[in-house]
């Protein structure tokens, strides 16, 4: 499953002029992908809250929720092309959405807090995908995949390996991430370790799923839209 969405994730950001190697591939597939886990992980304690009878506070507002600006959806579960972004994602993404989520310095209470993974992942990293069709493919690509189980989980970790491995065996274009990395600023500096890092300990951090079984937690919870995560 994650493979052949790499795959073609990484077709998709060969079109831009501004990634070039596995590192530059890894490093923009990894922020989307963050956001991507960080809003199933709130949708379900959202669920699990409401089974409490208890009001759930999101780390994120409304607005930069992955399903507000990247996968809004209809009653059913599919995507609303209504409210779909698409030549506009690139300047929401860049004038608000970063902004936004490079402010979380302040919110932090701890190292091992959602905040602070967020802030050191988005103080380190740009985005590199200029074009908004290109990103809407990346983004329609993301929205598919599945990866709250344990099982899902070491697929993803899995292929990350992989993809560590082959930027190690790719010479000048990929080996950067075993050798002194530059300081932030200078030149072939990469955010990459420090994205994977946070990514990596955000899904140690977090259970494959909580303790009442989904199905029971979607029975109990308020009616929303089918999540497509």
């Amino acid at each position: 499953m994650f493979e052949q969405a790499f795959r073609n994730i990484d077709d998709a950001l060969r079109k831009e002029a501004g990634c070039t190697t596995e590192l530059d591939y890894t490093e923009q597939t990894s922020w989307l992908l963050f956001l991507k886990y960080l809003d199933g992980l709130e949708q379900d304690n959202a669920d699990e809250a409401a089974l409490d009878g208890k009001k759930y506070s999101y780390i994120l507002e409304t607005p930069y929720r992955w399903a507000s600006w990247a996968a809004p959806t209809q009653a059913e579960g599919t995507i609303d092309l209504s409210k779909a972004m698409t030549d506009d994602l690139t300047p929401f993404v860049n004038e608000k959405l970063f902004p936004y989520l490079q402010k979380f310095t302040t919110k932090a209470t701890g190292p091992a807090t959602i905040e602070y993974k967020i802030d050191q992942i988005f103080g380190e990293i740009k985005n590199k995908i200029q074009s908004g069709y290109n990103l809407r493919e990346i983004i329609d690509h993301i929205d598919e995949l599945k990866f709250r189980s344990q099982k899902q989980k070491h697929e993803l970790s899995h292929l990350y390996e992989a993809k560590f491995k082959n930027m190690g065996n790719a010479g000048p274009n990929g080996g950067e991430y075993y050798t002194p990395r530059p300081h932030r600023g200078q030149a072939g500096y990469s955010a990459l370790p420090v994205v994977i890092a946070n990514f990596r300990s955000t899904l140690l951090l977090t259970p494959a799923s909580t303790t009442r079984p989904r199905s029971v937690r979607r029975i109990a919870a308020a009616p929303r839209p089918t999540s497509r995560y």
